[in-house]
């Protein structure tokens, strides 16, 4: 499991030109099972996406995709776990096949 933080390179007027992109490339790693959860940091300086990954080189390669990462908007930085302890219902997303 990775929890993988965004950091906003320029500014939001800048980053928000690539923001309907960044979201539809995130609802097909939704559809596809491995983004978990994402959302915009408070205040507005970056991001965080809980993603199911096989591997950190994996998580990377996907979000090297990002149409943020292409057009230079934002970096990510990725904090990789091992899930020891989660609620019932979060169980659909551990036992995916990476």
């Amino acid at each position: 499991m990775f929890a993988i933080h965004s950091i906003y390179l320029k500014p939001l007027e800048e980053v928000d030109k690539y923001l309907e992109a960044h979201r539809a490339f995130l609802k097909n790693l939704y559809s596809e099972g491995i983004t978990i959860c994402s959302g915009p940091q408070i205040p507005r300086t970056g991001g965080f996406i809980l993603m199911n990954a096989a591997s950190k080189s994996e998580a990377m390669e996907i979000m090297d995709s990002d149409p943020y990462v292409i057009n230079g908007v934002a970096e990510y930085s990725f904090i990789e776990f091992e899930v020891k302890s989660f609620a019932k219902e979060f169980s659909v997303f551990i036992n995916r096949p990476c």
